[in-house]
């Protein structure tokens, strides 16, 4: 792999909205993709992962999910960004963190952005929206 992949799903205008604070504040390497939209089966991920929560595909296969993703994304993001990005992985952060995350993504249909589609799973999408 060339790069480093963030995948995020990109059917969620929550999750669409901070793809896109990422990409325009962000300066990351990594390509930031919606997992409908990426091959999942090359980089590693399957939609349940997918699905789960944010994933990070780094350079050499390794793979990294929620918070732990997040922080990685911003550790590739220099020097200015590597310093939240390495809080985010120390243990009194990270012990929070996934709490925090899965609040966060359990109401993203709350969110800023968000819509009642971001609440459901991406079968019950697919057959409601289709």
């Amino acid at each position: 792999m060339s790069k480093p992949t963030f995948v995020y799903d990109g059917d969620c205008a929550f999750c669409s909205a901070c793809a896109q604070f990422i990409e325009r504040r962000i300066p990351t390497r990594a390509t930031i993709v919606g997992w409908q939209f990426a091959d999942l089966a090359a980089l590693g991920l399957t939609t349940a992962q997918t699905e789960q929560a944010v994933q990070w595909v780094g350079e050499d296969g390794t793979i990294a999910a929620g918070p732990d993703a997040i922080a990685l994304l911003l550790r590739d993001a220099g020097r200015f960004w590597a310093v939240p990005g390495r809080a985010l992985q120390t243990k009194p952060v990270g012990l929070l963190a996934w709490p925090a995350y899965r609040w966060v993504a359990d109401h993203r249909h709350l969110m800023p952005g968000g819509t009642a589609a971001c609440s459901l799973p991406q079968a019950t999408r697919d057959r409601l929206y289709g």
